[in-house]
This record gives C-alpha cells, sequence and structure tokens, in this order.
C-alpha cells in the first residue's frame, strides 16, 4: 500500500514538472524567494538611503529601475519589498491551513451536533466582510507585521475547512479508519494518524492558490494604507505610491506592478499544474 502510494506521488510529481508552464513557474517563484533572501546582501542601495537631490529619476545604469519622489532606488525597496509580501502570503497561508485543517477534520470526523455547530459558525463568518474582521483586530491589537499574518490568515481559514470536512466525511467510511476504530484506536490518533495525511493532496493544491490571494489581500490593504506601515514596504505599498503619480512618473507604477503580476500568475500556474497532477482520475491512468 506505501508503495503504491509512493508511486502515483512519483507519476504526479512528474506530470507536474512535465507541464512547461508549471515548471517555469516554479523556477521563477524559486528565484524571487532567493532574491528576497539574499536582498540584505545584493540590494544595490541602502534601504533607508534617500537622494532628495536627485528626487523622482526614470532608469539608469546607476538606478536600473529609476528612483521614487524622494530619490531612493527603486530596485532596492522592490526587493525589500518582496521579503515582506512573500512573508505575509506564505506565513498567512501556513496560519490559515493550520486553523482549516485541523477544524475541517475535527468538524468532518465527529459529525452529528458537533460538526452542524462548526459549519454554521463558518457560514456565519463567511457572512462578516473580512475587511471589518481585520480592522476589528487591528484597533484592539495594534498594527505591526505579526498581527497582519495572523489577521489576514484568520480570514483565510474558512474555504480550507469546507474542503478538508468533505475530504474527512468521506474518509471516514474508508476500511483503514473502521479498522483503526476496530482496534480501539484513539480520535485524536485516528485524526493525526489517518485523516489528516490523507488530506494532504488538496491542502497542498489550496495552498498554492492561497498564497496569492493572501499577497493579493494584502496589496489591497496596503493600497488603503491599512497594511504594512512605513517606513517598511511591500509590493502592495509601491504599487499604491507608484499609482499616485504614474501620469508622471511611470516606472513607480510600472515595475512593481510587473513584477507582482508575474508572481501572482506564477503561484496560479503552479496550484492548477499540481491540481492536474494530483487528480485521481489522472493517476490511475
Amino acid at each position: 500500500m506505501a508503495n503504491t502510494e509512493s508511486s502515483l506521488y512519483e507519476d504526479a510529481f512528474r506530470r507536474l514538472f512535465s507541464n512547461k508552464l508549471s515548471l517555469f513557474s516554479f523556477c521563477f517563484i524559486s528565484f524571487i524567494t532567493v532574491l528576497a533572501i539574499l536582498t540584505p546582501w545584493i540590494a544595490p542601495y541602502d534601504y533607508a538611503y534617500q537622494d532628495l537631490d536627485l528626487g523622482p529619476s526614470g532608469p539608469s545604469t546607476a538606478h536600473w529601475m529609476g528612483t521614487d519622489v524622494l530619490g531612493r532606488d527603486l530596485l532596492t525597496r522592490i526587493l525589500y519589498g518582496s521579503r515582506i509580501s512573500l512573508m505575509v502570503g506564505f506565513l498567512a497561508t501556513i496560519v490559515a491551513l493550520f486553523i482549516g485543517v485541523i477544524w475541517g477534520t475535527v468538524a468532518g470526523y465527529a459529525g452529528g451536533k458537533i460538526d452542524t455547530v462548526m459549519m454554521r459558525i463558518v457560514d456565519a463568518m463567511y457572512g462578516v466582510p473580512f475587511i471589518i474582521l481585520i480592522i476589528l483586530l487591528m484597533v484592539i491589537f495594534g498594527r505591526n507585521l505579526i498581527l497582519l499574518f495572523v489577521a489576514i490568515g484568520a480570514v483565510e481559514w474558512l474555504t480550507m475547512s469546507r474542503i478538508v470536512r468533505s475530504q474527512v466525511r468521506s474518509l471516514s467510511q474508508q476500511e483503514f479508519v473502521l479498522a483503526a476504530r476496530a482496534m480501539g484506536v484513539s480520535r485524536i490518533d485516528i485524526i493525526f494518524r489517518h485523516l489528516i495525511p490523507n488530506t494532504v493532496g488538496p491542502v497542498i493544491v489550496y495552498a498554492t492558490l492561497t498564497v496569492p490571494q493572501i499577497m493579493l489581500l494584502e496589496a489591497f490593504l496596503s493600497f488603503l494604507g491599512l497594511g504594512v506601515q512605513a517606513p517598511m514596504s511591500s509590493w502592495g505599498i509601491l504599487i499604491r505610491d507608484g499609482a499616485v503619480s504614474m501620469e508622471e512618473y511611470w516606472w513607480l507604477l510600472i515595475f512593481p506592478s510587473l513584477l507582482f503580476s508575474l508572481t501572482l500568475y506564477s503561484l496560479n500556474f503552479i496550484g492548477d499544474g499540481l491540481r492536474d497532477a494530483l487528480d485521481p482520475r489522472t493517476m490511475q491512468n
């Protein structure tokens, strides 16, 4: 059984990397992630450096992507902004997956009244605009980067809980779960050793689609002034600043928007590739 499952996932990843678009997207995301990690060592200028005499200037040999209204190197700010945007995307996704997987697994396995109550809570939270929840959390706990991870993750777990619940309800009637019950295995062990590991496929696919969704949400919040605060920057802040002066200084909008769009598209292409590669109907062929 283990060898068969291992072989199926090996075939899935072989199909994933035979998809040229997914492979290119994976390489691009890996490249951007490495750049973000190495930013303090490879950025051409210090993050806080300003040249007020230079002011906003177009792309040149000294500043490949130009400078902003304070004379700050745009490439440097984009590199540092990538650290914030990717961190928010990945860490908030981890928060969302942790809450959603646990919630959906417990609801699906418990069934009955517990399932009904837990999923009605999910339905009720769906009816509350996410922006209100995030503003409320920020008003209560104040603005900081960690809160941003938690706040966004706390409103993005709802769909994952439904996906995992439906998977668990189906898995609960499988022979290996029934056998574990008959052997006296505790509910906690059944949940963490049998049910959750068997939801990995849908969880991975949804995670890759959640990261760009959260990055877009962070950009939207930053655009409204509710996200990352100065002097820190993210791609969302850079796009907001560029939009204000795009008629005079086009490079301030074009470069961060282009990189942000390519990152979102790449993450979505990876998610689509994983979905196709892990589709049970194709894994059996």
